[in-house]
């Protein structure tokens, strides 16, 4: 404030100016002075934009530049003094440092300077005021005088000239005075209608004066002031264009804007009203309604002069709309009026009420160029002119009759395509035209809308504006399908589906189509159907025509067959009206992406497998790749270049988008055995590697990027191979490396790092779950399987890990002091390698695979045995840190098998108090009793009536027909009503009476297998390390079950050899570089393993049983090594390796987890994770340790009594109970954490067997079938 100059005094003039006019009602309408100055004093309490004035803001700077320093002291102060203990002797922090600021000197000082400018401020304005006023009163007294000698003069007056002159003074001076001066005087209402009329004045410059008092009030003056200024104008335009006195152009004769006249009309006063439409949303929501109203109604009175149009429209006068549309192209400001609920409610009403012939005229001004359209393509050559309309980009001086129409047909697609985005906007329809006897719905105005497209021509490439009427349809169809309810009723139907499906269908039928530009038009449509298909309800409606999934209708009326056979044929580029175009590869592409949104879902993928579209793709994508490969490489200086250039591009950019296409396959377990079918696998993951290096989208229609498909590859040997080849897996391990030890290097460091305080910090937990996504047992096996960790002797600081072994090898097994000294942060490293040895180790396999190669378990004994101190008493106790509780849980989780209430795992979380961690540690084998639930064996219960009376009817040798029925009737009601006597001896003698009699009878058995007669000295030293493994670990759980005898472990051994060569006699050699292909099964046979308990260790009944099981068709589903390199599945999906569990159980669940339970497979998406992944596990270790064992007998005694389907009824009714579970830890984002770690508690397969069956009278048709397919699955 010490250098205060004059132009500082004019800025505080104006903010101060400003804050008065925004609050001079309020004091003008106050009773006193005294009441004024109350009024000023609690300002900010009363007006909502208190702080948004120019004057709060520069005084809130002033004091904060001023007064800044001392607040903070004297926060500083008070809170060092608080933290001491001191107390201020005030309320609160605020009213202590209020009191020593304005006891300040520097408070003093500032408000002294502050009164002194101020007052030097309002002094100069109340002078200028005094000014204003004057100048004012004269303006005034010389208007009047302007209007008393107009009243009295002949119309030669405005010739004269001292007239004239007075007229340009009178303006001047209304131009020079304060307009919300003028807009308040009492003479306003007379002044307004003669500014009107001025506008026209055939003096340019007196005109041009009265558009700049306009603009200049528009600006400068509140909405409350300027909405009677619009209105006005809008009034006065709407008599003018009635008046029969003014000129105004026939559409004929085209509109020229040289024409001083138009220039007026058109680029001044339009424009003004046009740019006052477009910003006046911003302000009105603080104002009342009627203002809003107001101006909403005066401009819709506007334009809707004249729409009613005549039979002879090329003679009809130019509307309003017409001159709106030249300046507003895309009716914005209908956009802008259209956005909030606020004001969009208003505009419908008014709409509704009085204005709907302004919709109807939109549409007959559609209607006729439509009309226009299609007699050029259909060669009447009617309007051919209008028809072929462009707005070009270059300055124009003249617009033709047919370019105005042109143009009003582009902004009336807008206006209508604006209306259909709301729900009470479609409510205006039905709409009555001239040219329809019928009303117009939306349904018919979507079809009028496609029509369009088919034959509206487009506009030139060298245009910058996009308005080609069939883009901005598409533009606006594209809108609808992004939301749901505006889909569903504008687009989801048969109708608007048949439309869009007319020119494929005469170009399929080979019929003569009239089509003005066939490849934008296809493209158009391809891109419509490629929106609809992307949404659950639109892809329902393409793929069964509205009808339920199972229905027997005709799928040639269904839109899937329709666009898959057109792509089809496209590829083969069997169509000859196409063949040759130099659009054909975007075609490609367009439709492609069409039948990709329906085949990378489970459903899709279902309707659309008869016509092997994955061979036809991958057939063109070899076709490209040769061509490309043959393009000649272009000589500098010939003329061929650009071309070439062109062509090279060209079939690069489609051999990517095919490659792109067939990955797509890999959304879905069946989709991903079709892929590794075409042997394109590799190639497709490592294009997918290279996008997600890039960071590219997947696709326009997709939202959460790779993780899913990355999570299907991964659960499959082939897959994992391929991740491995395209380099996806060693960035993997380089980036959390990097960040794990290294940190970002392009993260400048100021302070040290933060200890991370979470297991998994933050920045690792991406990684950590997407290792955890990659490691299914197949791809486990792949990776690591019979390798040997390096165990270097040294290691590099350097030396950055490059796969999974490397992984095993520095953060999982860090035992030697090499490996400790060689990493930066060894707690933190190492912890993340327990934790995911932790995940691994609840997959059985994995952990057998694990323990066999690396013996991960006496690594962490010993790792425990060096975490042991002696007290002073010489008694050893383990020092509890981080480190120490997380092996001690991981040993009990291999250690200990067992459902959620037959097991008990150590709290991985320290207590508050004198015992942090009340579990017990262990450093050497057996484990402590205390994680060994207490198991009560169940009373005997075989002679229970309802068993006994079902195992004789089975006996009965004279069976009557439908015994099967009767027999899986009695077995669901024991089930629901008495689930417990469904256990030990009773369940065995059930399914083994059931299974014999269903292997008798030639109809029930699915494989025919040679005869295997049991040999008594069968050798079990070919066991294999992981297979000795886990019968340790069966006989382990089974003593704790007290279901075997001591002898059982080499029972369990002869029954496993009686299995490897009874299926050995069916299986045949299988050409495949995968490691799990190179001989018998590679992992444990848990569902043997099952068996052998379920008969309580009895060798002879296991295997006799086995044998009779292994010729139903269940046993393909339940026993995972029935059809491991099977003759009975055909060679190509023998030699992929890829089990029927996962491309049929698993596809089915995840098929019926999208129809039955959205949420949850939303879920899964959004984690990148997928339920198959999940659902594989499960069902390959028999739901060992994730039920109890009474719930695993279940699950085997319904899917052998009621079918193979319930196995996928099962892993459904798994989701249900976990749903909200799920839910919350995906958004905890540790989904797959939690579904692999933990247990499915209060699970019971009779709670929800009522529920299952409801599944398989929907669902059974469909999933029996495709499982009885399995042989034959090569389609």
């Amino acid at each position: 404030m010490s250098h205060f100059s004059s132009e500082d005094e004019a800025v505080l003039q104006s903010m101060l100016r400003q804050l008065l006019q925004s609050v001079k009602e309020k004091i003008t309408g106050a009773p006193s002075v005294e009441c004024s100055e109350e009024i000023l004093l609690h300002l900010e309490e009363t007006d909502e934009n208190f702080h948004n004035y120019e004057f709060v803001k520069y005084l809130r700077q002033y004091i904060s530049s001023t007064l800044g320093s001392v607040i903070e002291e004297e926060t500083e102060k008070c809170t060092s003094a608080q933290n001491q203990g001191e107390g201020t002797g005030y309320d609160t922090l605020v009213q202590h440092v209020t009191k020593k600021t304005r006891e300040s000197k520097e408070y003093r000082e500032m408000m002294h300077s502050l009164k002194n400018v101020m007052m030097v401020v309002v002094e100069s304005l109340i002078n200028k005021f005094e000014e204003d006023h004057m100048r004012s009163k004269e303006m005034l007294r010389k208007v009047k005088t302007e209007q008393h000698s107009s009243y009295h003069t002949d119309n030669c007056s405005d010739s004269d000239s001292s007239f004239n002159q007075v007229r340009q003074e009178a303006m001047q001076t209304l131009c020079s005075a304060p307009p919300s001066d003028i807009l308040n005087c009492e003479s306003w209402t007379n002044l307004r209608k003669h500014l009107a009329a001025a506008l026209l004045d055939p003096d340019p410059n007196f005109s041009d004066k009265v558009l700049k008092f306009y603009a200049r009030t528009f600006s400068s003056c509140p909405l409350n002031m300027t909405r009677e200024l619009y209105t006005s104008l809008a009034k006065y335009l709407e008599l003018y264009f009635l008046s029969e006195d003014n000129y105004v152009p026939a559409i004929s004769m085209g509109v020229d804007i040289s024409n001083p006249d138009i220039i007026r009309l058109l680029k001044k006063v339009m424009r003004l009203l046009n740019e006052y439409q477009r910003e006046v949303p911003s302000f009105w929501i603080r104002q009342p309604e009627k203002y809003m109203e107001e101006i909403m109604e005066s401009t819709l009175s506007l334009l809707s002069v004249n729409c009613e149009p005549n039979h002879t429209i090329s003679l009809k006068s130019l509307d309003p709309i017409y001159f709106l549309a030249v300046v507003d192209l895309k009716a914005m400001w209908f956009k802008k009026w259209m956005h909030s609920y606020y004001s969009r409610t208003m505009v419908l009403k008014l709409l509704e009420k009085k204005y709907k012939s302004l919709i109807a005229a939109s549409i007959e001004q559609c209607i006729y160029y439509l009309e226009a359209c299609e007699s050029v393509v259909h060669g009447t050559y009617r309007c051919r002119s209008f028809s072929k309309s462009h707005i070009s980009n270059k300055q124009k001086n003249f617009y033709t009759g047919k370019e105005l129409q042109y143009i009003h047909v582009v902004h009336s697609l807008s206006l209508l395509g604006r209306l259909l985005i709301y729900k009470q906007g479609r409510k205006l329809f039905p709409v009555q035209v001239k040219s329809r006897k019928d009303l117009m719905s939306v349904t018919d105005l979507i079809i009028m809308f496609i029509r369009l497209i088919c034959c509206s021509p487009n506009c030139p490439k060298a245009l910058t504006g996009n308005y080609s009427p069939a883009s901005l349809i598409t533009d606006g169809l594209r809108i609808l399908c992004e939301r749901k309810e505006c889909a569903t009723e504008c687009l989801y139907t048969n109708t608007v589906i048949e439309a869009l499906l007319q020119p494929i269908n005469y170009l399929l039928n080979e019929k003569e189509m009239h089509l003005n530009c066939r490849e934008m038009t296809l493209i158009h449509i391809a891109d419509i159907l490629a929106r609809i298909a992307a949404v659950d309800d639109g892809l329902s409606l393409l793929l069964y025509g509205g009808e339920k999934p199972s229905a027997p209708n005709n799928r040639s009326q269904r839109g899937a067959h329709t666009i898959v056979q057109f792509t089809k044929r496209l590829l083969d580029e069997d169509i000859s009206v196409l063949s040759g175009s130099e659009m054909l590869p975007v075609l490609k592409g367009a439709f492609i992406f069409v039948c990709r949104q329906m085949y990378s879902t489970c459903e899709g993928l279902e309707v659309l497998l008869p016509y092997h579209l994955h061979e036809s793709i991958v057939e063109a994508w070899k076709k490209t790749s040769i061509l490309s490969e043959r393009i000649s490489t272009p000589i500098a200086g010939t003329d061929c270049i650009s071309s070439v250039n062109q062509e090279s591009q060209n079939s690069a950019v489609l051999e990517e988008t095919l490659l792109d296409d067939l990955l797509n396959f890999a959304a879905t377990p069946k989709g991903l055995l079709l892929l590794q079918k075409t042997g394109a696998i590799t190639e497709c993951v490592t294009f997918m590697f290279s996008r997600f290096t890039k960071n590219l989208q997947v696709s326009g229609c997709e939202k959460f990027g790779y993780g899913v498909i990355v999570s299907q590859v991964a659960a499959t040997a082939s897959g994992a191979t391929a991740l491995h080849n395209s380099g996806f897996i060693k960035a993997l391990v380089t980036e959390l490396w990097a960040i794990l030890e290294c940190g970002r290097d392009d993260v400048r460091i100021t302070n040290p790092r933060s200890t991370p305080v979470d297991p998994i910090d933050r920045s690792c937990q991406k990684f950590f779950l997407a290792l955890i996504n990659l490691l299914s047992f197949p791809a486990a096996y792949e990776l690591i399987g019979q390798q040997l960790i390096p165990n270097k002797s040294e290691y590099s600081l350097r030396e950055v890990p490059a796969g999974i072994i490397d992984i095993v090898d520095r953060l999982i097994i860090v035992d030697t002091d090499e490996k400790i000294h060689s990493l930066f942060n060894y707690e933190q490293s190492h912890m993340f390698g327990l934790r995911l040895l932790n995940v691994l180790c609840c997959n059985l396999d994995i952990f057998l695979l694990l323990e066999s190669q690396y013996k991960i378990s006496e690594v962490l004994l010993e790792a425990q045995k060096e975490n042991v101190i002696t007290t002073s008493d010489n008694s050893p106790e383990f020092i509890i840190d981080g480190l120490s509780v997380e092996r001690n849980h991981i040993l009990v989780r291999i250690n200990v098998l067992g459902g959620p209430t037959e097991r008990i795992l150590p709290s991985r979380i320290l207590n508050k108090g004198d015992d942090p961690y009340p579990w017990q540690m262990f450093s050497s084998y057996p484990c402590p009793m205390c994680y060994l639930a207490g198991f009560q064996t169940k009373p005997d219960v075989r002679q229970d009536d309802d068993v006994s009376k079902l195992l004789f009817a089975l006996k009965n040798t004279n069976k009557p027909i439908g015994w099967i029925e009767d027999t899986q009737k009695k077995f669901c009601e024991i089930l629901e009503r008495k689930p417990y006597v469904l256990s030990g001896t009773n369940l065995a003698k059930l399914i083994e009476t059931f299974v014999l009699h269903l292997s008798e009878t030639p109809s029930d058995c699915y494989f025919i297998d040679r005869e295997y007669k049991v040999d008594g000295n069968v050798t079990t030293k070919s066991l294999t390390s992981i297979q000795l493994l886990g019968i340790k670990m069966t006989i382990s759980y089974g003593k704790h079950l007290n279901l075997l005898r001591e002898n059982a472990e080499n029972d369990l051994c002869q029954v496993l050899m009686h299995c490897e060569k009874f299926l050995k006699q069916q299986q045949t050699p299988v050409k495949s570089s995968l490691r799990s292909l190179q001989g018998g099964y590679v992992s444990f046979d848990w569902f043997v393993s099952s068996v052998f308990l379920i008969m309580m260790g009895n060798k002879e009944k296991t295997v006799t049983f086995l044998q009779q099981f292994s010729r139903l068709l269940v046993s393909a589903f339940l026993w995972m090594p029935r059809l491991h390199s099977s003759i009975h599945l055909p060679v190509d999906t023998g030699a992929s390796g890829i089990h029927p569990v996962y491309f049929c159980s698993a596809h089915y669940v995840e098929m019926l987890l999208k129809a039955e339970l959205p949420l949850v497979f939303s879920a899964f998406h959004m984690s990148g994770f997928t339920p198959s992944h999940i659902c594989q596990q499960w069902l390959m270790q028999c739901f060992w340790n994730y039920m109890d064992w009474s719930e695993i007998c279940h699950y085997i005694a319904i899917c052998i009594f009621l079918g193979p389907d319930y196995q996928i009824y099962t892993c459904i009714s798994v989701f249900k109970h976990l749903q909200q579970e799920i839910l919350q830890h995906t958004q905890n984002q540790d989904l797959q954490v939690f579904l692999k770690e933990e247990a499915l508690h209060e699970f019971r397969v009779s709670d929800y067997f009522g529920y299952m069956e409801s599944l398989a009278s929907t669902y059974r048709p469909v999933l029996l079938r495709d499982m009885k397919n399995i042989k034959v699955q090569s389609t």
